[in-house]
This record gives structure tokens, C-alpha cells and sequence, in this order.
């Protein structure tokens, strides 16, 4: 038991130091599992990854082993009449090291088969459900509902009840995407003009970060999300907000702020409820004061930011379709402190 605590924290330091080469992981990883889905994962890393550190080490071994043993050798005569039952005993061996790879590779399909088996095993009759449609380089997120009145949309961003099963409807309106949380679950491909579902539930309240796992086009790196896992009651608080139309401007710069958007290109893409602004091509707009990021992860959700991205986004992520903004510094700030009150 005890060698087993110590291997297993052997692996842990060695995996440590191989990300640590890799840079900052932002707690994106499978190695922090906070649902039973992704501990399933985790598990069967494990399981191969001790494997595979055996076979290395084994291996080795008898690399070494030989490698002495030959030099030895060449110290000797030239054996011209080789010992029958010698052979004999290396050939049994080579059997025995066939045997145990044979047993280790049906271990590591039964492990993979019963996990497989285990992600699709969540079900609830009255789940969260979600959909979830990747877009060049966005994503695009909403929370059905009977009355069209509480549909809501939002981008970049899934919130979710803590200790509840969630059932995500994925899709794609463009090309293929991969929806991909490693703390919460496994990747899921987005297929156009496919749905899949995938179950999940995190138990752990805290922000995760995604990411799209399938190269997808030039700003592939750059379409991240968030999962926002939050008590029910938040949730719930978070989910009535999220379907109030945006407020009214509470000062003459917001009113500015107002018509700029209306009475600019903004409207041409995309939707703030409550306002004449109601298309679909890009993200909604009603609630983005409220959102962690801009730009599905790229910038923090600040007046900077914002600013920035709305004067030339092509500067900042090139090739995506939002178009160069330009206006007076009066218009650019009046809509900046506008979108950062839509909460």
C-alpha cells in the first residue's frame, strides 16, 4: 500500500516537471478532475501512464543488461557450438515477455472499454440542458426553454449548478470543432449539421476553462470558454438575470453609448434584447458586461479591452469576421461604458 503512495506520487512529481517544460497550464487539466466523468479519465491515465513508466524502466534494464553482458563476451572466444538448452531457455523467455505484453495491452483495452462505457452512463430525468454550437472562433451557448420570452443566449461562457447532471446538445455552423473541458469531461467533436449529446456534472464550484480541441481554421488557439459551476441558488439567480432584456441607460453617456450601437454597424451582427439590434451572426450582446472574457478568451473583460477590440479586432485576432470599427474617441468610450453595464 505504501509502495503504491509512493509511486504514485513518484508519477505525479515526474508529470509535474514534464508540464513545467510546457508552460503554464491554467489549471486546464484532466490531472484536476471535479466530476465523476473526467475522474474516470483520470483514472485511466493513471492506469496507463504507471504502465508505461514500467515498461520503460523494464526495458532498460535488459538494454543495459545486454549491453554489459555483451561487452563480456567480446572479451571471450567465439562461441562456434551454442548450448541447445540455452537457446532453448531464451526462446521461453521471449514467449513469457510475449504473454505478459499480450496480458498488459487486453488490461489497458478492458480499462478503456469499462471507462467508455462509464462516460455514458449519467442520466437524470430532469437534467440541465444546454446547447452548445461552435462557430469560427467563437462559441455560441443557450438555455432552451418552452417560452421563447426566457430563451437564453449568451457566448464563451457556460454556467452550470453544482452536483447536478447537465446535458449538453453540441453542434456545429460552420466546420468541424471539438468541445473539450479536461477537468469536467472528454472531447466531443462538433460535426456540421450533426447533434450529439454529452452528459456531464461537475461537484466542485469554481471557473474551467475549454477549449476547441479540433483545428478549425486560423484563430483555432484562440476559441476558448468557460465553465462556471455555482450553487444551485446562484445558478439559478445567474439564469433569471440572463433572461431580463438589457436595462435601460441610466445616464446621458449610456443613452450615447446607446445610440452608437444602434445607429452604428453593430447592429449588423449582433443581438441586445430590449434594443433594435437583432442579428445573429455574432455573438449576443444583451448581458456581455457580466461575461469573464471577450472574444471567446482572448482578452478580460475590461474597458481596455473592450475599447481595443472593438476599434480594429483584426489586430488582435486576425482573420476573425468582426470588421475594424473606426469612430470618434467620445462614440468608442460612450459604447464602451454602455456594453460594460449590460450585466
Amino acid at each position: 500500500m505504501r509502495a503504491s503512495k509512493y509511486l504514485r506520487w513518484g508519477c505525479f512529481a515526474a508529470v509535474a516537471m514534464l508540464s513545467a517544460c510546457g508552460g503554464r497550464q491554467n489549471q486546464q487539466t484532466m490531472l484536476h478532475p471535479v466530476g465523476p466523468m473526467s475522474g474516470r479519465i483520470e483514472s485511466l491515465w493513471w492506469f496507463i501512464f504507471v504502465i508505461a513508466v514500467a515498461v520503460f524502466v523494464i526495458v532498460w534494464i535488459f538494454l543495459a543488461g545486454a549491453a554489459a553482458k555483451r561487452k563480456v563476451q567480446e572479451q571471450l572466444p567465439p562461441d562456434v557450438y551454442p548450448d541447445p538448452s540455452y537457446e532453448q531457455k531464451l526462446l521461453r523467455r521471449v514467449m513469457v515477455a510475449t504473454g505478459i505484453t499480450v496480458i498488459v495491452l487486453f488490461a489497458i483495452l478492458g480499462h478503456s472499454v469499462i471507462t467508455s462505457k462509464y462516460m455514458n452512463s449519467l442520466q437524470s430525468k430532469n437534467p440541465v440542458s444546454i446547447q452548445v454550437y461552435g462557430h469560427q472562433w467563437w462559441w455560441e451557448v443557450q438555455y432552451p426553454n418552452p417560452d421563447v420570452s426566457q430563451w437564453v443566449t449568451t457566448a464563451n461562457e457556460i454556467h452550470v449548478p453544482v452536483g447536478v447532471p447537465v446535458v449538453l446538445q453540441t453542434g456545429s455552423r460552420d466546420v468541424i470543432h471539438s468541445f473539450w473541458a479536461p477537468n469536467i469531461h472528454g472531447k466531443r467533436d462538433l460535426i456540421p449539421g450533426q447533434s450529439s449529446a454529452l452528459w456531464f456534472q461537475v461537484d466542485k464550484e469554481g471557473t474551467y476553462r475549454g477549449q476547441c480541441a479540433e483545428f478549425c481554421g486560423h484563430q483555432h488557439a484562440h476559441m476558448a470558454f468557460y465553465i462556471v459551476a455555482e450553487t444551485p441558488e446562484k445558478f439559478q439567480a445567474w439564469l433569471e438575470q440572463q433572461k431580463k432584456p438589457a436595462p435601460e441607460p441610466s445616464n446621458d453617456v449610456l443613452k450615447h453609448g446607446k445610440e452608437v450601437l444602434e445607429k452604428g454597424t453593430c447592429v449588423m451582427c449582433h443581438t441586445v434584447r430590449g434594443t433594435n439590434a437583432g442579428s445573429r451572426l455574432g455573438p449576443d450582446l444583451t448581458h456581455v458586461g457580466s461575461r469573464l472574457s471577450i472574444a471567446a478568451g482572448t482578452l478580460p473583460n475590461n474597458a481596455g479591452s473592450l475599447g481595443g477590440w472593438i476599434s480594429d479586432p483584426q489586430a488582435i485576432k486576425p482573420g476573425v469576421r468582426m470588421p475594424p470599427n473606426p469612430m470618434s474617441s467620445e462614440d468608442l468610450q460612450a459604447l464602451v461604458a454602455y456594453l460594460q453595464s449590460l450585466k
